[in-house]
């Protein structure tokens, strides 16, 4: 059975390690390209997973609304940013202004959510009442995963 705040903590692991080889890529290349898509699809998926089982657990208690609350916007907005980004030439300057923006925020945001957000959470949500969170988050990611692209078609057409 997976805890919930290691199986996001190594989500972000992994992301740190691509926004790391994303920075120290240049142009187009095959090296940025993989790392991109791969950072990409997982952050997407990562994101709506979270949101639908550890932060979907925060909001039904009045002292965590607030913090789901926030981090849910900045999900939106790092969402926009690579949105933006993926329509972006990799190897024009505006690609690498952009995903300084993202790196920025997406390390402001995961190092909020494990050093303030997990804190609080372990300290209110009891063992028993989040037992379980952690594969349902890794099951919604995978789902979630294959539904990515059709969700941004969908976006796309509103």
């Amino acid at each position: 059975m997976s805890d919930i705040y290691k199986a996001i903590k190594a989500d972000h692991d992994r992301h740190r390690e691509l926004l790391e080889i994303l920075g120290n890529t240049h142009g187009d290349s095959k090296e940025r390209q993989e790392a991109w898509t791969e950072f990409y699809h997982d952050v997407k998926s990562h994101a709506a997973a979270e949101e639908e089982t550890f932060y979907s657990k925060l909001i039904s208690k009045t002292w965590g609304q607030d913090d789901a609350r926030h981090s849910v916007h900045e999900h939106k907005e790092l969402d926009d940013l690579m949105e933006e980004l993926r329509e972006t030439d990799m190897s024009s300057g505006a690609w690498l202004q952009k995903f300084k923006k993202l790196r920025h925020d997406y390390e402001h945001h995961i190092e909020e959510e494990e050093d303030e957000v997990f804190a609080k959470a372990r300290e209110i949500i009891p063992a028993a009442d989040i037992k379980g969170y952690g594969d349902r988050f890794l099951e919604r990611k995978e789902q979630e995963a294959k539904l990515i692209e059709k969700k941004r078609e969908e976006a796309l057409e509103e």
